[in-house]
């Protein structure tokens, strides 16, 4: 199994930290160290689950908006963005629990055209006033038919680091990845209001692979 360059920090302190508890566990409890170890064990092989890589055949896009993230659709509505494009769009939200792949992808193709991260704070990430309120990453691209899109990267409750990778002038390849972010989370996507959303509330996305919108060339 593939894994996330981001995992080489999280893994060196869990593995440390497992051979601690486990070492500690066999002296002290003797016989009855498995009652610790045991699931010690599952949740340093969930930490290893959570930081892969899946392989996935990333197809070349236009029209097509693409799922930023694997996880559920929980927001789907028209809200005034104010941070850059400054009128009403679509927002479709999608939430990340800690058993989904984490990587960030390209919603769209073009080039990016705005990134700026947000300090702020760690409201659970289905929050609707986690958008504007949470630590967060805002990107902007001009896409290949010529529109704005804007989307966010947004820290939740367990979610503590978020990291991307674009640079303003970067071309983008919808699906394909510009960011990562740790423990649970959710993408925002901000779409014309003509665009034409093919997801629903509740739909399970695959990032990079699902198409959640069409804009007009």
């Amino acid at each position: 199994m593939k894994l996330h360059k981001e995992s080489k920090g999280t893994i060196i302190v869990a593995s440390l930290a497992f051979a601690l508890v486990a070492v500690l566990s066999i002296y002290f409890l003797k016989n009855l160290s498995l009652i610790i170890v045991i699931p010690l064990l599952i949740i340093y092989g969930l930490v290893f689950w959570f930081f892969r890589v899946p392989k996935r055949d990333i197809q070349d896009h236009t029209e097509n908006v693409i799922a930023p993230v694997d996880g559920k659709v929980v927001m789907i509505k028209e809200v005034f963005e104010d941070e850059l494009l400054q009128t009403k769009v679509i927002q479709v939200s999608i939430f990340m629990s800690p058993l989904n792949v984490h990587i960030c992808r390209y919603p769209v193709s073009g080039e990016v055209m705005y990134k700026k991260y947000h300090p702020g704070k760690y409201l659970v990430a289905w929050h609707e006033k986690s958008s504007t309120e949470n630590e967060r990453t805002t990107v902007a691209i001009k896409s290949l038919t010529n529109h704005n899109v804007v989307f966010r990267q947004i820290a939740g409750y367990v979610a503590r680091r978020i990291v991307f990778y674009c640079n303003e002038g970067d071309s983008a390849k919808a699906g394909h990845e510009f960011g990562f972010i740790k423990f649970g989370s959710r993408m925002d996507v901000f779409l014309p209001l003509d665009t034409e959303i093919i997801c629903k509330i509740g739909d399970k996305t695959k990032g990079g692979i699902d198409v959640i919108a069409k804009m007009k060339d």
